[in-house]
């Protein structure tokens, strides 16, 4: 799989309705059949840090994201609410989905 964890500072003025303006992004994104996950989380230390995690299937799911009209979208709205470049990570990694912890575990 494919999995991609990107941090976006936002301006403060969007910090409050970042969540609205990627809603639709989101939403393509998770429908697209590649997509395992699409998921957004705020920083605890700065409310202005959105960090997505994502993941898709492979390098083809991969390609048709960024190849999709709602990528091409989101590439153009999005850096209006932006502070700064997005910082990312990408790796194909050797996985299907999400692992149990073997540090923990909960009864």
């Amino acid at each position: 799989m494919i999995f991609i964890v990107v941090k976006f500072k936002t301006k403060p003025e969007w910090t409050d309705r970042w969540l609205d303006l990627v809603a639709p992004f989101t939403a393509a994104t998770r429908a697209e059949e590649g997509n395992l996950w699409f998921d957004w989380s705020r920083s605890v230390d700065d409310p202005s840090e959105f960090v997505l995690v994502e993941a898709f299937r492979d390098q083809a799911a991969g390609a048709a994201h960024v190849g999709s009209p709602h990528f091409e979208t989101a590439m153009k709205e999005l850096p209006q609410a932006l502070a700064s470049t997005p910082q990312i990570i990408s790796q194909t990694i050797d996985a299907t989905g999400w692992s149990e912890m073997g540090e923990m575990t909960v009864e």
